[in-house]
């Protein structure tokens, strides 16, 4: 039996029942009649959502993690069908990642809503304060292609864990995992809390148009200026997860074997569209032909089975980055190949290409990797810090001095040192961008705060206390005391 087919929605020990209409009773709907409906059902029942228990919201994202797993092979189906991703690839980055969330959220989520006591000083003696997590409200959630459900249902976990009333808009590049995303999410809740919008961009448009209490974003930062410009019409709060080009710095103590195998694979896994992925390496000269050299090797290790390429989403991607790459003035070391008839590229190399080119200018968002050539260490924060903050930078040394300095001298949304985009994938780290790669940030309790507002409560009792003596008429005397208490 599919999960929740034919048993109502449990909240806690409570069954909920729904507050939208039988469908079957209404006529068909057009995408803008569609929202408008949705989103005044979602005001509607945003009170109820909110009050709801932990034990209510840990049942709600238990049954969201069973109709996950029963639908494991449909969502392994409709990403192949959208750009060909293997099951593996599937599992690792868009089904694990996700069930994962949940089920921290599912272990800590008490704690999370617990109210916190907080300390007072001393002018302030006598009162009781805490900070409450309050549901934002109704919130819209905007996901990008590229990971279709692990940056739609990852989102969600956090807004759901936080009691809130949710719209999704996933990807129009994606049919057919939106349409496996919207069937398991309405048999784990009415729509009336979360919901799926499909559309292109005049339907976000329309989305954005509404009043929400908060837009969690993820894309490019184009798109993004254009979210922060709609959030800024009704004072909205957002979160934007936005891109960037992430360097890799490699230096003359790393070692080689290890840096251009963790390079090659996540530069090209999921034909590197992926917004933390290496978007360029700047190696220092004296190592810089070896680890091009064993680049190679990891990819010809890694591509044995795949010799003719990977995948691009569509015929515009695919035609963006083949046109940077016939510009690039610099020299193709592997790869270069591409077929339009299937739309895939080689995994690509390119050393010592221009700065003022695509390649260098723009997020590359595929399967092609810059390897900039510097003397010096200097050199390598200087290139990195006249561009803007990176989503993700890397390093490669074995140098505590090297480490230490990277680190204190080159901003970005998060750092990783003798790796790459694995900080992605703990719940104990905020993950997030700064500047132009974004704002806010998610992941385990970070995601919970993003969707939450944290509410100053301070309590005081009815009796006289220490702060009567800031009535009028002030004295010296008052003033005396006041001056050492505050």
């Amino acid at each position: 039996m599919t999960i929740g087919s034919s048993v109502p929605r449990v909240l806690g020990s409570s069954v909920v029942r729904s507050v939208t209409e039988d469908p079957r009773t209404r006529g068909p709907e057009d995408p803008q009649q569609r929202i408008e409906r949705i989103y005044e059902l979602q005001q509607r029942n945003r009170a109820a959502v909110a009050s709801t228990t932990a034990a209510q919201r840990i049942a709600k994202l238990r049954r969201f993690e069973k109709a996950i797993f029963a639908h494991q092979d449909d969502i392994r189906a409709a990403m192949w069908e959208d750009y060909r991703k293997p099951a593996a690839e599937v599992d690792l980055s868009e089904i694990y990642p996700v069930v994962s969330e949940a089920r921290h959220a599912i272990r800590h989520l008490r704690s999370w809503m617990r109210p916190k006591r907080v300390g007072m000083r001393m002018a302030l003696l006598g009162s009781r304060s805490s900070i409450l997590h309050e549901p934002k409200g109704v919130v819209l959630i905007l996901a990008p292609w590229n990971f279709p459900f692990n940056l739609t249902l990852g989102p969600l976990v956090a807004a759901v864990a936080a009691g809130n009333c949710v719209m999704l808009k996933p990807s129009e590049l994606t049919p057919k995992s939106t349409a496996c995303m919207k069937r398991i999410l309405g048999e784990v809740f009415d729509e009336s809390e979360v919901a799926v919008i499909e559309g292109d961009a005049p339907i976000a448009e329309a989305l954005l148009k509404k009043k929400f209490d908060h837009i969690f974003f993820t894309g490019s930062p184009a798109v993004g200026r254009i979210v922060m410009k709609a959030a800024a019409e009704h004072l909205t709060s957002v979160t934007l997860e936005l891109g960037g080009k992430s360097p890799v710095i490699v230096d003359e103590s790393a070692s080689i074997d290890e840096a251009a195998k963790k390079v090659a694979w996540a530069k090209f896994f999921n034909c590197g569209q992926i917004c933390i992925a290496p978007d360029y390496v700047l190696a220092e000269a004296p190592i810089r032909d070896e680890l091009v050299d064993k680049i190679r090797r990891a990819v010809d290790s890694f591509e044995a089975g795949n010799p003719g390429g990977k995948r691009i989403v569509n015929e515009r991607h695919f035609d963006r980055l083949t046109t940077a790459l016939a510009a690039t003035k610099g020299t193709v070391a592997i790869g270069g190949g591409s077929d339009p008839a299937s739309l895939k590229i080689q995994p690509t190399v390119v050393v010592d290409p221009a700065p003022d080119e695509p390649l260098m200018t723009d997020e590359i968002f595929g399967p092609i990797l810059p390897v900039v050539t510097v003397q010096s260490l200097d050199e390598a924060i200087t290139f990195v810090n006249a561009r803007p903050k990176p989503l993700a930078a890397y390093l490669f040394t074995k140098t505590k001095s090297v480490r230490e300095r990277v680190i204190k001298e080159v901003p970005a949304g998060g750092m990783l040192v003798n790796h790459l985009v694995f900080h992605f994938a703990t719940h104990k780290l905020p993950f997030g961008g700064v500047g132009p790669s974004g704002m806010g940030a998610y992941h385990g309790k970070f995601g919970f705060e993003a969707f939450s507002h944290r509410k100053s409560v301070m309590t005081k009792p009815t009796r006289p206390d220490v702060t009567a003596m800031i009535y009028p008429p002030y004295t010296e005397k008052a003033w005396k005391l006041a001056r050492k208490l505050f």
